[in-house]
């Protein structure tokens, strides 16, 4: 693939339909890739309780240890949404606050939902990440919040295939918002939804990470319908969750062959629907019903 392709900062990989194996670009080492890490965490849950298109699945019930746990969360500007004790949240909708306005409190509730406690969750994410052949990642907690918690682009590549495969997953991080019992409306925080092909998949961003984003895309490709699926790890700039989307839709275009593309620094994006949700300027603050 010609080095035209990949970002000019950090590193980035991809799959596309046709293709047995993931390309990779420069610069693959093990690193820090905050809210991208929320993609195996569904995908373990919807493995381990699965969904089917239409389906909402069991409740949850949230507790007075995790409004403490949020409110912790909140006081170190974690991305959260506002929860209840006693609220119930679906399966799909808790996955849906974790997908769309990255939730690190509700990362931390499925875990503990699914194997009882984080520890034990964190084991079962590293031993599938083996099962992949992800042999650079290393989980450290359920929302990537962690630093400690570090892949590489490729590897990652591997996960978001796999789980986009799963209906539901697809179908969530395809959503523009959803509504919550005490959150209300939420938003997601890929705003190249409905833009230039893409159809998913996971933003991320702190310090520690740069701008990441894990995506999906379908463009037309020689005559043929084309799904591209990608992440991209430590772009840097202010908005670092603008950089990340900014870095995939560039490359995403030299892909497809378009390659008189502006400048990184010269693209725009949609103008954002919602806030930004993630650590560690940033918190979420949603919208009322």
């Amino acid at each position: 693939m010609p080095g035209t392709v990949w970002p000019a900062y950090g590193q980035a990989a991809f799959i596309q339909t046709g293709r047995s194996h993931v390309q990779a670009g420069p610069n693959q080492h093990p690193a820090a890739i905050a809210s991208v890490a929320k993609v195996m965490t569904a995908y373990l849950v919807l493995r381990d309780h699965p969904l089917q298109p239409g389906e909402d699945g069991p409740t949850i019930t949230l507790t007075d240890a995790d409004v403490a746990d949020t409110d912790r969360r909140r006081g170190h500007e974690e991305s959260v949404v506002s929860i209840s004790a006693g609220e119930q949240l679906t399966e799909r909708q808790a996955l849906e606050a974790l997908l769309l306005p990255s939730a690190n409190n509700i990362a931390a509730v499925l875990a503990r939902w699914d194997a009882g406690s984080q520890e034990r969750f964190v084991a079962r994410m590293n031993a599938t990440a083996r099962s992949l052949g992800m042999t650079h990642t290393r989980y450290t907690d359920p929302s990537g919040y962690d630093d400690a918690t570090v892949s590489t682009a490729a590897d990652q590549v591997r996960i978001v295939d796999q789980t986009m495969r799963l209906p539901v997953f697809a179908s969530i991080v395809s959503t523009p918002s959803a509504t919550l019992p005490v959150a209300g409306t939420v938003h997601n925080t890929n705003r190249l939804l409905g833009h230039d092909g893409f159809v998913g998949v996971k933003t991320g961003s702190d310090a520690a990470a740069g701008g990441c984003f894990a995506f999906r895309a379908i463009r037309w490709i020689d005559g043929k319908r084309t799904t591209i699926t990608g992440v991209v790890l430590g772009q840097p700039g202010d908005d670092r969750v603008a950089a990340g989307l900014v870095a995939a839709d560039a490359m995403v275009d030299r892909i497809a062959g378009q390659r008189a593309v502006p400048d990184l620094q010269q693209r725009t994006l949609p103008p954002p629907t919602a806030p930004r949700s993630h650590r560690p300027r940033l918190r979420v603050h949603v919208r009322r019903p």
